[in-house]
């Protein structure tokens, strides 16, 4: 009886707790929307409706968010800083919902409200920060982090149109620009006060200083500023929140005012436009040389306010440089934050004056790498006249990296062998190779799969592998189960939870606990009534967003890509056929 009174006791508290959280939710819909937006519920529109949800959502997260960064100073933890060009953030609302325990609350207030979560969640558009897989992997390990309540930043670039929105007319593709900002972004929380500011182009003015040791300057160079926009990332039933910093160009002088009252309205904002187009797409058109500078530019724009972010967080706690490797591991995913190690060994050598051996030390004690391309042809080049252009110092830099590399290294390791020492130079042939800066900058380099990094170090970085063999390792690449089955599948992840408990969300070696099940009849007429309804919902939508009928009961093949000839989908199609011929016969 005592068991029985304990336990009702806790479950008349849970649902008194359960209804005041609805009770709150409500409330601060209808406060958002009345304060930020201007409206009464009467007559809100569903994006209105969905932005204010979003807003009051925010307002739980906040919290824990100001706790967890305050906690990770507190205890001088150490960070992981994830550099990349993309984040396929996907849509945020239902997400966070999930990983902060707040769906059914926001789920039951609404209704109340008389609205319906799954029909609000329709009104996000997807944050334009990616284009594939990159992007997503990178999405996965900042949720992954978080749920893991580790201390973690991701940095990357605000895009205004993200890469394209693509539509076919009688066959050929038309390329309009994906404005996903056209209504704004809840989430993200504009940081003006922590603006950095970029150099660009200019030249090396060659000096020394009283002791004759040789001290460049680079000087007659633009600038750009990078305004942070935050974004917080909840983990899974975790206490942490983490962030993604994401950088939006701004020009240094907003307006030539003497140009412009003498009527050059055009001229007045040139520089403006110029210095805003760094953020303005991703991945900008590099047929031209233009376009190729562009996308130096962009990289090197992002990665030097990430840089500069970081070492003033170090040096709120922190005045021995020797230190930083313990306090900061920046995880360079793919080769576009390549340059980010030559910004790094420019402040240590420049600004803080640590000499060369102390700097690259440091260096190759801060960064990590993340392969993600077997094809030779893929790995990023940049001619060095454009690189000398853009980046004068940075052009210096990597030269006497490269001699350090091939006479302390290469040639030690293999003398007299020049066509070997040729093919791992960092600066060869006009091109500086970031592939292989990568490799020499940092302490860790890793492959995406077992078979990946396999033919990594036997076949593409052979030769860097034979150099370094500790250095070389495996990540076999997996996806979030909180967005990819809890939030996009709650019928089967009720099931799994009704099999092998709800722990699986965390820990995905628990479902193994379904092989038990597998031959169970009623398990499987469940799994397949689910699996149909699903299909149902497919076919509704295929049916009131394309005008296609298609029958639920019909196998599906589903590649959610862009169309692109190195995607394959033609010989997706072809496979499709071979299976259906398969089957008939």
């Amino acid at each position: 009886m005592i068991t029985d009174t304990a336990s009702t006791s806790l479950s008349e508290s849970e649902n008194a707790d359960s209804s005041q959280l609805v009770e709150e939710m409500k409330e601060s819909i209808r406060r958002q929307l009345r304060l930020t937006l201007a409206r009464h519920l009467d007559n809100a529109t569903p994006r209105e409706l969905w932005m204010a949800t979003c807003l009051a959502v925010r307002e739980k997260i906040i919290d824990r968010f100001i706790e967890t960064q305050s906690a990770h100073n507190e205890r001088d933890a150490r960070r992981v800083y994830y550099l990349s060009l993309e984040y396929l953030m996907g849509r945020l609302l239902n997400s966070n919902l999930c990983n902060s325990g707040l769906r059914e609350a926001v789920s039951s207030a609404l209704g109340d409200l008389g609205f319906d979560l799954e029909t609000l969640c329709e009104e996000e558009h997807d944050m334009g920060l990616g284009n594939g897989g990159l992007g997503r992997l990178a999405a996965c390990f900042l949720d992954s982090m978080a749920t893991m309540d580790l201390p973690a930043i991701g940095y990357g670039i605000h895009y205004q149109f993200g890469l394209f929105r693509q539509e076919f007319d009688n066959g050929r593709q038309i390329e309009l620009p994906d404005d996903w900002l056209k209504y704004g972004n809840p989430w993200e929380i504009v940081r003006p006060q922590y603006a950095q500011r970029v150099s660009l182009y200019g030249r090396v003015e060659h000096a020394y200083d009283d002791l004759g040791d040789y001290q460049p300057r680079w000087v007659e160079a633009k600038y750009v500023e990078g305004i942070p926009y935050d974004l917080a990332i909840v983990g899974y039933g975790a206490s942490t929140v983490n962030f993604l910093r994401l950088w939006e160009a701004k020009a240094s002088e907003e307006l030539d005012l003497k140009t412009f009252n003498q009527g050059g309205y055009v001229e007045a904002v040139r520089e403006k436009a110029m210095g805003e187009s760094i953020s303005k797409v991703l991945y900008p058109n590099d047929e031209t040389e233009n376009g190729k500078e562009l996308r130096l530019v962009q990289q090197y724009f992002f990665v030097a306010c990430s840089i500069q972010d970081m070492m003033a967080r170090f040096l709120r706690l922190h005045d021995d440089w020797e230190e930083f490797p313990d306090k900061v591991v920046v995880q360079l995913n793919d080769t576009h934050p390549a340059v980010a190690v030559l910004e790094l060994m420019r402040i240590f050598l420049d600004e803080k004056k640590l000499g060369w051996e102390k700097s690259w030390n440091l260096v190759r004690r801060t960064f990590a790498y993340t392969n993600h391309t077997l094809l030779p042809e893929a790995l990023e080049t940049w001619g060095e006249a454009l690189f000398e252009h853009v980046l004068p110092r940075h052009m210096q830099i990597v030269r006497e990296i490269n001699r350090r590399f091939v006479e302390e290294e290469l040639a030690s390791k293999w003398p007299g062998d020049h066509e070997k020492i040729q093919n791992m130079s960092i600066v060869e042939g006009g091109q500086v190779r970031m592939a292989y800066l990568s490799v020499v900058g940092s302490h860790s380099v890793n492959g995406v799969a077992a078979l990946h990094t396999k033919l990594l170090k036997g076949k593409l970085m052979k030769d860097f592998a034979d150099l370094y063999p500790q250095k070389f390792n495996n990540k076999t690449n997996g996806i979030t189960p909180r967005r990819w089955l809890l939030g996009c599948n709650p019928e089967l992840a009720k099931l799994i939870d009704s099999v092998v408990g709800p722990e699986w969300v965390t820990n995905l070696n628990l479902l193994r606990g379904l092989e038990k099940v597998a031959d169970d009849a009623s398990f499987q007429e469940e799994f397949m009534k689910i699996k149909q309804g699903n299909k149902g919902v497919l076919a509704h939508m295929l049916e009131s967003e394309m005008g296609l009928t298609v029958d639920p009961s019909a196998i599906f093949d589903s590649q959610i890509k862009r169309l692109h000839e190195y995607k394959r989908q033609h010989l997706n199609l072809l496979h499709i056929l071979t299976l259906y011929r398969r089957l008939l016969h």
